[in-house]
């Protein structure tokens, strides 16, 4: 992916970080996915007092992007506070990630918009996919 769009995709992923709704664990996350028409959707996590019911940022911004009409996606990166090592996503949101396919290319982002490259299918090894419902 060129330099820039990987840039642009960081830059709105620390945006959306900047939105999330964390009053409880004070951990804000953000995300932001690049659709395969290169449309980037935004997404932060927002939690519930009720903490079963809290989306994670990645899957706020999976599921806009759905709702926008978007199925397929090149890339995704996530960014939170922790500034002395790289964060991955949770498994829940990797599962999820993993339902629109496994050619993902993560970004784990710092605040100081540095980034380590990394993949999904490095991510969740042997992940359960629609394929073993018959569906891919």
């Amino acid at each position: 992916m060129a330099e820039q769009k990987v840039r642009e995709l960081i830059t709105k992923c620390l945006q959306a970080r900047d939105m999330a709704y964390c009053p409880y664990s004070r951990f804000p996350v953000g995300a932001a996915v690049l659709t395969a028409d290169g449309t980037i959707i935004t997404g932060c996590n927002v939690e519930n007092a009720s903490y079963g019911l809290t989306m994670c940022a990645e899957r706020t911004a999976i599921q806009r992007a759905v709702a926008e009409g978007h199925r397929k996606f090149t890339a995704i990166a996530v960014a939170c506070d922790i500034k002395d090592q790289f964060v991955g996503p949770c498994g829940a949101c990797r599962q999820v990630l993993r339902e629109f396919g496994s050619d993902w290319i993560v970004y784990l982002t710092k605040l100081d918009g540095s980034y380590k490259e990394t993949s999904l299918n490095e991510l969740l090894p042997l992940a359960f996919s629609p394929a073993h419902l018959g569906k891919d």
